[in-house]
């Protein structure tokens, strides 16, 4: 893409990082519903989901000719937000279900 001015750069990341935040928003939603599927921490935090999801990401990053360390510090951050965000929906469904299981 052929900028001629900053104006143009910054309209065109404004674009970008909208569409950036409906596909994170959608991912969070994927998130949610993984948390149903878990039956414990271990299972929210799985270390080697997280490699193997940064791996990737990095060999894509690769493709793109993006630097290798800005996608994996981009992803680690994120997958760190969303594992905080995937225990507390877990354990949101932990007490729902306790509650709906527990005798009256």
């Amino acid at each position: 893409m052929d900028f001629t001015s900053l104006a143009q750069v910054r309209t065109r990341i404004d674009e970008l990082d909208n569409q950036l935040v409906a596909l994170i928003a959608e991912r969070g939603k994927c998130v949610k519903a993984a948390a149903a599927f878990k039956t414990d921490d271990a299972e929210v935090r799985a270390p080697d989901r997280v490699q193997q999801v940064v791996a990737l990401a990095r060999r894509r990053a690769s493709e793109h000719g993006l630097p290798e360390e800005i996608i994996e510090s981009v992803y680690r951050a994120m997958i760190g937000a969303f594992i905080d965000y995937e225990l507390r929906q877990h354990q949101q469904l932990t007490q729902q279900k306790s509650r709906t299981d527990a005798p009256a």
